[in-house]
């Protein structure tokens, strides 16, 4: 067995070979010398089996505090590796203070979502309400209601998203494919008159380069006992003049067709000034609602009478704000978002 001498001697060996090392990896290779399987410190444990007792505890004692020395010195070194190791990489990756800082950008509402909030709040300088609901729905307030049955050959002008789910008679839920739904579902629990505005998500099975699977719709509605299409045309014109800040419009009605209304039109506008100037342009949708679809609202055709409009947002910001291209309200390129910040 090692002496005290000895001891000190081998503690004193252990603190150079410790701190000869000069990365983690050798310093693990020198504690083997002290404290591996086969090291001096561990052999000395082995030859403890074969003592008397007494010599035995004495030994084992000394033996203990010779570890603890070597492991202390061990632990001490592998703290002074990492402190350096740090000291490395922080002058490696030292900030320089002197450089500005980055600040957190601004964010702001997307254009077609100014464009949402502007048509909402002049509608309500109108007097209209605003209804939100649900983008999946059933056939019923999305066709039937709306005078769309079942195989009429309007539907394909609206084919859509179908889910793998149905409503309570059986039919299958979808997609919306425009905000008329809310409509139906707004005159079913109000009463004449009223008037409402429906902003809103809506979907269809349409992609390429002037269509958008998804888009944005605004549909309005007015229902009372004396609402005419002169009514209409003064409120479609009012609500253009306030969006694009200009009475320069002309504003023109072309006869068309939407089963929910009759008679229909399809609403043009050309501007009088700007580099669309003398150009049509069609805006929106509208007409009287049909007396089909005042009775599945609930209401006498013979009593209620009023008219539907539907716009679509992205087409009335384009034209607001020069933009000649759907695509890039879909892209997230912070070049063209920040004109509108």
């Amino acid at each position: 067995m090692s002496s005290t001498g000895s001891d000190q001697q081998l503690v004193e060996e252990a603190r150079v070979a410790f701190n000869a090392a000069s990365d983690p990896a050798s310093l693990e290779n020198a504690k083997a010398r002290f404290l591996g399987k086969s090291g001096l410190i561990t052999e000395q444990l082995k030859m403890l089996g074969g003592l008397e007792p007494e010599l035995k505890k004495r030994e084992g004692a000394r033996i203990n505090v010779l570890k603890s020395q070597v492991e202390s010195l061990l632990n001490e070194r592998r703290e002074a590796l990492a402190q350096q190791q740090l000291a490395a990489k922080l002058a490696q990756d030292r900030l320089d203070i002197s450089l500005p800082g980055r600040g957190m950008a601004r964010g702001s509402l997307h254009p077609v979502m100014t464009t949402w909030q502007r048509i909402e709040s002049i509608f309500r300088s109108m007097g209209f309400d605003v209804a939100d609901g649900p983008e999946v729905e059933t056939d019923w307030t999305n066709f039937t209601a709306l005078n769309n049955p079942e195989n009429h050959p309007a539907r394909s002008m609206q084919d859509t998203f179908y889910l793998d789910l149905r409503d309570t008679d059986g039919l299958p839920l979808l997609l919306r494919t425009h905000t008329s739904p809310m409509q139906v579902r707004y005159a079913r629990s109000h009463k004449p008159p009223l008037r409402v505005i429906a902003p809103g998500r809506t979907y269809r099975v349409d992609s390429d380069a002037t269509h958008s699977p998804m888009f944005h719709q605004v549909e309005g509605l007015w229902l009372g006992e004396q609402v005419s299409f002169a009514d209409l045309k003064g409120l479609y014109y009012e609500f253009l003049c306030a969006f694009f800040e200009t009475k320069d419009l002309d504003i023109r009605f072309r006869p068309s067709f939407f089963p929910f209304t009759e008679p229909s039109a399809e609403v043009d506008m050309r501007f009088a000034t700007g580099p669309l100037k003398g150009r049509w342009l069609e805006i929106s949708g509208a007409g009287q609602v049909h007396p089909k679809v005042i009775q599945n609202f609930g209401f006498d055709p013979q009593e209620v009478i009023g008219f539907a409009f539907g716009s679509g947002l992205e087409r009335l910001t384009m034209l607001r704000y020069g933009i000649d291209d759907l695509r890039l309200f879909f892209e997230n390129d912070l070049r063209f978002l920040r004109q509108f910040a």
